[in-house]
């Protein structure tokens, strides 16, 4: 990944061309996720839904196909809920080489009781998280084929509040739904920074970059029906919010950057540049919890136990 800067300033709106190039965003049906796939899509290049919902998965890519004329785009399923499945993922995709995964999708709980994957991992930190850290090492041997591929995981600004409870990775002893989301994407951006760590010592060509959406909010973002719809009384009461959030789509664009430009280095943490909540994209700096490497540490080691997952050779 080259380390100069980009010729001309970012620009959101004029994305570069990414012609011949494939990239994977997971959860790429709704949400930040759409985004994310119709920005990249509008770059020429091959981008590919994963979803668990093989239904909506073609509603997404309808959209996108109606809004980007000669879209190449397209679904596949996947299910970070079981890992069992996601064996079969990089041979599902069926391409030699893969040029970036966004990890985007997740799972947000509102109610009060704990649910468990098919795995007996607690849902949000097992899809989230550990889902997301077993797929990577599938998808390893696609993205080390690639000449400079990137692994951008999506986090929260929720996240920077949090700290993880190491003995308590799955909320069995104290559940609360928004505290185990926080904690379920602090995993998500620990995994991004030392992956990132470690491949730089296996000498891969593949880097991780983590990147959060600031505080993209529904009421926002403009519709893309059926997937989405804003009203007009939505769009009105949620003005006072503008000035300090943003919607979904521009909640995209850190991850979109990180994908696409050059300049962007793994390791690296990247958000909105409106006091890290809506904004153009920006690079910022690393938060200090996050870069604790002993943490991170052992939560690789507890997800690699969890998952049965060995990444002992990352540049496989």
């Amino acid at each position: 990944m080259s380390s100069a800067s980009s010729t001309q300033p970012w620009n959101v709106h004029r994305l570069p061309r990414a012609g011949g190039r494939v990239f994977l965003v997971t959860g790429g049906n709704a949400g930040i996720g759409y985004f994310v796939a119709e920005q990249l899509s509008a770059t020429g290049a091959t981008v590919v839904l994963g979803s668990r919902n093989p239904a909506k998965a073609e509603v997404a890519t309808a959209s996108i196909r109606a809004r980007v004329p000669g879209a190449r785009v397209r679904a596949v399923r996947l299910d970070l809920a079981d890992l069992a499945s996601l064996g079969t993922v990089a041979e599902s995709l069926q391409v030699e080489r893969l040029d970036a995964v966004v990890h985007n999708a997740g799972v947000a709980l509102d109610d009060p009781p704990r649910r468990e994957t098919g795995d007996g991992h607690e849902l949000m930190f097992g899809t989230n998280h550990l889902g997301h850290f077993a797929l990577t090492r599938w998808l390893m041997p696609l993205l080390s084929a690639a000449p400079a591929a990137r692994v951008v995981t999506t986090g929260s600004f929720a996240a920077k509040s949090e700290r993880l409870d190491l003995d308590d990775l799955q909320s069995r002893s104290d559940y609360r739904p928004k505290r185990t989301y926080g904690r379920s994407k602090l995993a998500q951006m620990y995994f991004g920074v030392e992956l990132d760590r470690r491949l730089r010592a296996a000498g891969s060509t593949v880097a991780s970059v983590v990147v959060h959406p600031g505080g993209a909010l529904d009421s926002l973002t403009p519709s893309r029906p059926p997937i989405h719809v804003r009203t007009t009384g939505t769009r009105l009461s949620a003005a006072p919010a503008a000035l300090l959030l943003q919607g979904k789509h521009a909640g995209a664009w850190p991850a979109v950057r990180a994908v696409l430009d050059p300049a962007v280095l793994g390791g690296q943490l990247w958000g909105p540049r409106a006091f890290g909540l809506r904004g153009e994209p920006r690079r910022e700096p690393v938060w200090n919890h996050l870069a604790d490497p002993s943490v991170a540490a052992r939560l690789w080691a507890a997800s690699r136990d969890l998952t049965g997952t060995d990444f002992d050779a990352l540049s496989d």
